[in-house]
């Protein structure tokens, strides 16, 4: 691995168009790499998450690792669906059956729809408190108290988000977190990531924003934010399920889209994460003797 350039691709996610959506970089040979070199890496590229594809399983089968500029996740969305994408254009699997990413939150199946890859979560959704109250999520976003609908709540399918709903999407435009608040409210949590939305039937307004090394960041598109708050919908819906188009990055001038459905089961609500995603660039880092 050391003797070669180490490659990578850089897709755009949940977006059809380039330069919109999530950019996330995906490796397609991780072998030989450990997981110290892999944050390093995906420290120096600095994006939202970085993927290391690891040697195939079987046929339409394979091992992920999922990076942030900070640490490793259990599960992401985009580089879910930007890795799908990405085999599916170098040739490596048979779109017309099952793929299968294993991360370390567990297997979760990837089917091709047309344009669109969706996958499964592998675990059902959790929900549960948030520690943040209405008034306190009104002062950590800089709104008025009234902007907050209903009380936020934690929610869960493989990675945690408080979820916070919002009145209207000119609310969610003006959101100006407070570190400070943050640091008083959501940090004792240990979940660092809050995804608030906009209700409007199956159409849902979203914004996320997380906490990367000293500071805040927004995310254009966040497909585990999207499953979890899925999850949570599914819940309360008296028909077993439903799905929902969701619209993100749209403050940040990377327009993303977002298709989730939610099914209950007995007394579980499992997820499906859909997408597109488009190949914009390529890449090496130089050997490391």
């Amino acid at each position: 691995m050391t003797a070669s350039l180490l490659r990578y691709y850089l897709l755009d996610v949940f977006t059809a168009t380039p330069l919109a959506g999530n950019p996330l970089a995906v490796f397609l040979a991780s072998e030989g790499l450990d997981g110290a070199r892999m944050q390093a890496i995906a420290n120096e590229l600095n994006l939202a998450e970085t993927v290391f594809v690891g040697r195939r399983q079987g046929d339409n089968d394979f091992p992920i690792r999922i990076f942030t500029p900070s640490r490793e996740l259990p599960f992401a969305g985009h580089p879910t669906i930007g890795t799908a994408h990405l085999l599916a254009a170098q040739g490596l699997i048979d779109t017309a059956e099952p793929l299968t990413l294993r991360a370390p939150v567990g297997p979760m199946e990837v089917r091709f729809e047309g344009e669109l890859a969706r996958f499964s979560a592998a675990v059902p959704a959790e929900v549960g408190a948030s520690s943040l109250g209405r008034s306190a999520a009104a002062s950590l976003l800089g709104l008025a108290p009234e902007a907050i609908v209903d009380d936020p709540i934690q929610a869960s399918c493989g990675l945690p988000f408080h979820l916070v709903p919002l009145d209207s999407e000119a609310s969610l435009s003006k959101v100006m977190p407070d570190i400070g608040q943050w640091l008083q409210h959501i940090s004792p949590s240990g979940v660092e990531q809050v995804y608030l939305y906009v209700a409007n039937g199956e159409a849902l307004a979203t914004r996320t924003f997380i906490r990367a090394f000293a500071g805040l960041k927004e995310d254009p598109a966040t497909g585990s934010a999207a499953a979890a708050l899925a999850g949570y919908l599914g819940t309360r819906t008296r028909r077993g399920g439903g799905s929902w188009r969701i619209r993100q990055g749209v403050d940040m001038g990377r327009p993303s889209e977002i298709q989730v459905r939610a099914r209950r089961e007995g007394d579980q609500v499992w997820v499906e994460v859909g997408g597109a995603a488009v190949l914009v660039g390529e890449g090496a880092f130089y050997p490391q003797g």
